[in-house]
């Protein structure tokens, strides 16, 4: 998206720290797991279409993916389809959800009121002209209307009803449709940022991660280093919302590390890490491997810079009347950049709008 920062994160020269990342016209109870729950779908798909894999590759990477029940059937109130012109396709809607255990959420007989809260919640839309991607991300504790169960904080609706109420509660809240449900465990973060030979990130300051001290700039991070840096919040004046920003940085420097040539050139590296990402997802039964490749190849022009990185805007926090510490969204922001999503104009938004949402910049505090 011409104008954002570019593979800021794969390469070893930082950037300025107000150097933000700009939307491009193209022609044509951990909330770090935020960063690998997003990569998980997103890489799997952009990697799936590179690779061109082998028939009995696809087949031993789909038995490693949990699928559980059809989210949406029982939904009595769906937000309303987009309207295309003819000949034109709709953007694609995909609820990430992170969780403790995705085996809950998987195997519905193992579900119960009460079981898990969704820790990480967020929106990735792949455009109808497939040239773009928009990942919108929800603070866990947004104070909104569940569906049936009243006022709460959002991650509360896994919780109450699984993945069909956070469905019908994101839905409601956005008005945009959602397409397929993604839920990932966390078990095999530090392996994934290991297979691919660690995470490139502009650090705005030095920084001691997991024992060792980084200057400011471009740093390579392993697994543990990366997870230190993203699970860090004393330290933050912003607390969790500053720390989104971090998961955000590491899921862009994961993402671009798996289309590196180092990993999609390489079958044996690249199966080994597909092995792992699909090792950590529970999908909807309709996100199966054949769909997921066909939406692959449809996007395969896709790169790092065609991916931009928001947050809902908030006013604040607060505290609930039952007294629970919670995030406060900003209705009047929120509302035309949930429309933009809900009518794959996020581009045109962003573009005619700089300022209306902070974009994830190329250095993060």
């Amino acid at each position: 998206m011409g104008g954002m920062s570019q593979d800021v994160d794969s390469a070893p020269q930082p950037e300025p720290k107000d150097t933000a990342q700009v939307p491009r016209r193209r022609p044509a109870r951990r909330a770090w797991r935020i960063a690998l729950l997003a990569s998980l779908s997103v890489v799997l798909v952009l990697t799936l279409a590179a690779a061109g894999l082998a028939l009995w590759v696809r087949t031993s990477l789909a038995g490693n993916i949990e699928t559980f029940a059809d989210p949406f059937s029982s939904l009595t109130s769906r937000a309303p389809e987009q309207v295309v012109a003819e000949g034109s396709s709709p953007a694609t809607n995909i609820l990430l959800l992170g969780s403790d255990s995705r085996a809950v959420a998987a195997d519905p007989s193992q579900w119960h009121v009460g079981a898990q809260r969704a820790d990480a919640i967020m929106i990735v839309q792949i455009s109808g002209d497939r040239q773009s991607m928009s990942v919108m991300s929800i603070p866990r504790d947004s104070w909104v209307e569940v569906p049936g169960q009243g006022q709460n904080k959002i991650n509360a609706a896994y919780s109450l009803g699984g993945p069909s109420l956070m469905v019908a509660t994101v839905e409601q809240l956005t008005g945009v449709r959602i397409d397929h449900v993604v839920i990932a465990d966390f078990a095999a973060l530090t392996r994934l940022t290991d297979e691919i030979g660690g995470v490139t990130i502009n650090l705005a300051s030095e920084q001691v991660l997991a024992g060792t001290t980084f200057a400011a700039g471009a740093q390579l991070l392993n697994g543990e280093q990366a997870l230190a840096y993203t699970r860090e919040r004393a330290s933050l004046p912003g607390g969790d919302l500053d720390r989104v920003r971090r998961q955000q940085a590491w899921m862009r420097a994961i993402v671009s590390g798996a289309l590196s040539a180092d990993t999609v050139s390489n079958p044996v590296r690249l199966y080994s890490f597909l092995e792992t990402v699909t090792s950590t997802l529970a999908v909807d039964e309709g996100l199966t491997i054949d769909t997921m490749q066909s939406l692959a190849l449809s996007c395969r022009d896709l790169r790092v810079g065609d991916i931009a990185f928001m947050t809902v805007p908030v006013s604040g926090t607060g505290t609930s009347p039952d007294g629970q510490s919670i995030v406060v969204l900003d209705t009047a922001a929120d509302a035309p950049l949930f429309e933009a999503f809900a009518s794959d104009t996020v581009e045109d938004y962003l573009e005619v709008n700089p300022g209306a949402v902070e974009l994830l910049p190329a250095t993060v505090d």
